[in-house]
């Protein structure tokens, strides 16, 4: 009786364990600060930005700080880091993991799974031009915020539509919009004093009640009077292009893994 029960208790583990998805696993920290570049405030407030994104998304989005490299390539560290560390949701080990060394002074991002759709490389292009300034000003907190904002906006981009690519990038509503009201400042002022000199070129006309008042007596004659009617036809057909296609430079790393990414010195 006891070994049917834990037969039939094994069958469903078993089971159990066969139809539940693998997820990232628990308690691992997606926030390394080996560097010491945060505050205790700022870290704490990193990581509950990284989970929050990170188990919304269901792909794990990870900020490690080093010191050094030890001799491997920005591309190798940050590949193994986050193969060896067990990052990732998924079969895929969907993930981003961003990574900045104080010593070389360069910084890579690593893509794997659903990371690797989501972020291509165009998207990794524009991506960096946002933190990078931060970076090098030292503004860390700020370049890791707005790292983590933008991996949440590609991933969800790239499930609702299509990922970001080349002509189809990220707006920046703030920038065009400042623009654009000093633009219309600009442009009433210009008007105002257009204006204003003209109105002083009329000081020889009086405000009449009638706009027929102003037309002098016998100035006028119509002489011949015409209908014209065009009519035009125009039928115009819209070229369909191709969507632009996602595309992402990819490479194995050393444990055997797909990944994608890019990197640079700041």
């Amino acid at each position: 009786m006891k070994k049917g029960f834990c037969g039939v208790f094994l069958t469903l583990f078993l089971c159990i364990a066969l139809v539940t998805p693998v997820f990232a696993e628990p308690g691992l920290p997606r926030l390394i600060d080996e560097a010491e570049l945060l505050s205790a405030g700022e870290e704490a407030a990193l990581l509950s930005q990284l989970d929050e994104v990170s188990e919304r998304q269901k792909v794990d989005i990870v900020v490690v700080t080093a010191n050094s490299l030890s001799g491997a390539s920005a591309r190798e560290y940050a590949d193994d880091f986050y193969d060896d560390n067990g990052y990732g949701f998924g079969e895929d080990r969907d993930g981003i993991l961003f990574l900045i060394s104080m010593k070389e002074r360069e910084w890579y991002i690593s893509t794997r799974g659903y990371g690797i759709t989501a972020v291509t490389d165009a998207g990794l292009e524009y991506m960096s031009e946002q933190f990078l300034g931060d970076l090098s000003e030292g503004s860390y907190a700020s370049a890791f915020t707005t790292f983590v904002r933008l991996c949440d906006d590609f991933i969800t981009q790239a499930r609702t539509d299509m990922p970001y690519q080349t002509g189809r990038l990220p707006k920046e509503p703030f920038k065009v919009f400042g623009s654009l009201v000093t633009a219309l400042a600009v442009g009433f002022v210009i008007a105002l004093v257009v204006t204003g000199l003209m109105r002083t070129q009329l000081k020889t006309v009086h405000r009449q009640s009638m706009a027929g008042n102003y037309i002098e007596t016998g100035s006028m004659r119509l002489t011949r009077e015409k209908d014209l009617f065009l009519y035009r036809n125009i039928v115009r057909t819209k070229k369909v292009k191709d969507p632009p296609k996602s595309s992402s430079a990819t490479h194995t790393s050393s444990s055997g893994a797909r990944h994608g990414g890019g990197g640079g010195r700041f």
